[in-house]
């Protein structure tokens, strides 16, 4: 993965931001219906000194300015085990100034609520949300830092367009508690 791209987030955001949406656009080539993506973000100006092969490799040498942050995919998360757990069993080297993640999840409008049936175990409310007709297919990006720095982005699938993503601190703040736990001895 490249750093910021032409296109890409705007130089004044903040460098947590600029990862969060870098990682956004990211995500957004890859196209929807993907399955979970962790990134470990490293300090750019330490990874081209301490790591100039792999800053090479991601085109961070060629001297130009470039996002304070790097954000680096990690293996595939495996499929079908819970975030939660597999996130459990992540550790950090000292190297990993934050991390990230995407994620897809359908959400239902606030006014929905009131209608779930009582008593659904969780595949029954996962089925139960994925018929609701109000449903909306959205891809999170939730990042965090060792200092307890936190940025999300949010893009639904019907406006799925860079200038209509919503970001935040505390937009996911659930994945966020979970990303933070992996710095945690």
């Amino acid at each position: 993965m490249s750093n910021v791209s032409p296109s890409g987030p705007p130089m004044a955001a903040g460098p947590l931001t600029r990862a969060v949406l870098e990682i956004d656009e990211y995500a957004s080539g890859l196209g929807w219906d993907q399955p979970a993506r962790l990134f470990a973000l490293v300090d750019t100006a330490r990874l081209r000194t301490q790591e100039p092969g792999l800053a090479a490799q991601l085109g961070l040498d060629d001297g130009e300015a470039a996002a304070p942050l790097t954000p680096i995919e990690q293996d595939e998360i495996p499929a079908g085990r819970p975030l939660d757990e597999f996130l459990g069993t992540i550790a950090w080297p000292d190297a990993v100034a934050g991390c990230a993640m995407t994620v897809e999840r359908l959400m239902l409008p606030p006014s929905a609520e009131a209608s779930v049936p009582e008593g659904l175990d969780e595949a029954g409310l996962a089925s139960w949300v994925a018929a609701h007709p109000d449903r909306q297919e959205v891809r999170m990006t939730v990042a965090v830092l060792r200092d307890g720095a936190r940025e999300s982005a949010l893009r639904l699938r019907e406006k799925d367009s860079p200038t209509e993503v919503l970001t935040g601190s505390d937009l996911v703040p659930g994945l966020a508690e979970a990303l933070a736990a992996t710095f945690e001895s």
